[in-house]
């Protein structure tokens, strides 16, 4: 064998009992420190290197004078390799620990020094995994945040309305009690009368317990708009339900009118008719429920430039107050004022049209205008299918 040869095999064996010996020293510190790990990975290929370089320089007997400067030379090169792994070990097991401690405050309030501090530390070792993984910890708080939110909001919505179905069930049916009493005991002068009172009641409850149904139903995604889609046209929808609701706005003294620049448009929209009528009647019987005796009801109807058909019901309520604005879609909210009169409803009416647009995939919301409030109510162009 020449010399080349002996020296591949020399170099051979030096780097296969280093790479064994630091694989041996990699699997004692693993389950100990990090720091450690990066620091023993970066000294193994250095130490390969000085065991054959020195090996072989014994082996070729070079001078005193050169085995030393070689020597020095890795020497040199080990103690940096092992500062600048030392260094920046300790910094990824400093970001390591950053990271756990922010995964195990996912959970709690934010501290505002918390995401800083992480991605202070991404940032001192340029580091776009740290970084980044900082950002997606960040962000995966947010949502966290708002889900615990929308969490409080449903179960202080579900508070009131259980607390508003009570009120609104206890004070008919005492109604009903005392009636069926009278009754019983002979003390009423008019029974007829107070038999259509007791149905009239009834008939209350039980829209009531429809509206519950209907509710039901729309937040769980079992309406049955999706499997009875057919085109209807809103124009022709729209005069039929303000003819509907004309008596109940005389009868109030609100002037109800439909305002339509599209008489050769029906404005055809895939969807179920019946449940788009109830939406288009809770609309306009709150607006009307709402508005002063002398007032005016306004619903337009229009097709916009993308094809999207807009509707509109414009009162003249005196405007909603900001704080009410964001909650008056909420199911069985509503104003203070209303709470316990005759015909304040059950707080429900909004909260299904709202149901009812989104499940034929199109919007409704709400502002103040003067005199009164707007609800613009959008969907979809025609023959357009639910995402």
């Amino acid at each position: 064998m020449g010399d080349m040869g002996q020296i591949v095999v020399l170099t051979a064996v030096a780097c296969a009992v280093t790479a064994l010996l630091g694989g041996l020293a990699l699997q004692a510190v693993r389950a100990r420190s990090l720091l450690w790990s990066i620091v023993i990975a970066a000294l193994v290929p250095l130490v390969a290197v000085s065991v054959s370089v020195l090996l072989n320089v014994r082996l070729m007997f070079i001078s005193s004078h050169d085995s030393t400067a070689v020597s020095v030379a890795l020497a040199c090169a080990t103690v940096i390799g092992a500062s600048l792994s030392f260094v920046l070990g300790r910094r990824v097991a400093t970001d390591s620990r950053e990271l756990a401690t922010a995964v195990r405050d996912l959970a709690l309030p934010r501290r505002p020094s918390s995401t800083a501090s992480v991605e202070a530390k991404g940032a001192s070792v340029a580091s776009s995994e740290i970084s980044t993984l900082a950002a997606e910890l960040d962000l995966t708080r947010t949502r966290l945040e708002l889900a615990q939110q929308r969490a409080r909001g449903l179960e202080d919505s579900r508070r009131e309305l259980v607390a508003f179905m009570s009120h609104d069930l206890r004070t008919p049916m005492a109604g009903l009690r005392a009636l069926a009493e009278g009754l019983e005991d002979g003390v009423i002068d008019d029974p007829p009368a107070a038999l259509r009172q007791m149905r009239q009641t009834v008939d209350r409850m039980n829209g009531l317990v429809s509206d519950l149904f209907e509710l039901s139903r729309l937040q769980a995604g079992t309406t049955a708009v999706t499997p009875q889609r057919a085109m209807v046209g809103l124009a022709e929808l729209a005069q039929d339900i303000v003819a509907e609701l004309g008596a109940h706005a005389t009868q109030r003294q609100v002037t109800l009118r439909l305002d339509t620049a599209c008489d050769d448009d029906r404005l055809a929209v895939r969807g179920n008719g019946e449940e788009l009528a109830r939406a288009l009647t809770n609309l306009l019987g709150n607006a009307i429920r709402h508005t002063a005796p002398g007032g005016s009801v306004v619903l337009s109807a229009r097709r916009a430039d993308d094809g999207q058909i807009h509707l509109a019901v414009i009162d003249e309520c005196g405007g909603i107050d900001a704080g009410d604005l964001a909650r008056l879609f909420d199911i069985g909210w509503r104003g203070a004022p209303e709470r316990g009169t005759a015909d304040a409803g059950a707080g429900l009416g909004l909260a299904i049209a709202k149901g009812v647009i989104e499940a034929h995939e199109g919007s409704l919301g709400v502002s103040n205008v003067p005199g009164g409030c707007r609800f613009d109510l959008r969907l979809p162009r025609q023959g357009a299918e639910p995402a």
